[in-house]
């Protein structure tokens, strides 16, 4: 029976953080991020497509929120992907599980059917065997047969 791991999500400030993620810290990106908009560095990446063409003409709260949104959706998406992988991975597991014990039958029937030829041509042989003591015996029969006529 396969059993499917959950994914333990945790909620900080709102923000969906996976647990698989414990070295990052959340909290100390975000206030990286709102000391720079605070002293006014933006980052130099002005043609990405983080922000929509209205993103520019946002104050900083409303870019700091909207980050914040984006970033909650993909941390969704990614627990999303990590509850396939591990079940996928779980689903690997089992079905390597069932090749194995496949494996297994399969071997074992080929050592019933190897062994079920020797006992075919062992009783092919005495079936023979009997053949010809019965053709011998039936020539003895008639020979006996013309010896008491």
């Amino acid at each position: 029976s396969s059993k499917i791991r959950n994914v333990e999500v945790q909620s900080a400030d709102g923000v969906a953080v996976l647990e698989d993620c414990i070295g990052f810290s959340l909290a100390k990106t975000i206030s990286k991020v709102e000391e720079r908009l605070k002293k006014g560095v933006l980052p130099d990446c002005q043609d990405d497509d983080i922000f929509p063409r209205v993103g520019n003409e946002m104050g900083a709260e409303a870019q700091i929120r909207f980050l914040k949104a984006k970033l909650r959706v993909i941390q969704e998406d990614l627990a999303n992907i990590v509850f396939e992988c591990r079940k996928k991975d779980d689903e690997n597991q089992n079905l390597g599980t069932r090749l194995k014990d496949t494996e297994e039958e399969n071997s074992r029937l080929q050592r019933t059917i190897s062994l079920q030829q020797s006992q075919i041509e062992k009783y092919k042989m005495l079936s023979q065997e009997a053949n010809k003591k019965t053709e011998g015996l039936q020539q003895e029969v008639t020979a006996l047969e013309k010896v008491l006529q």
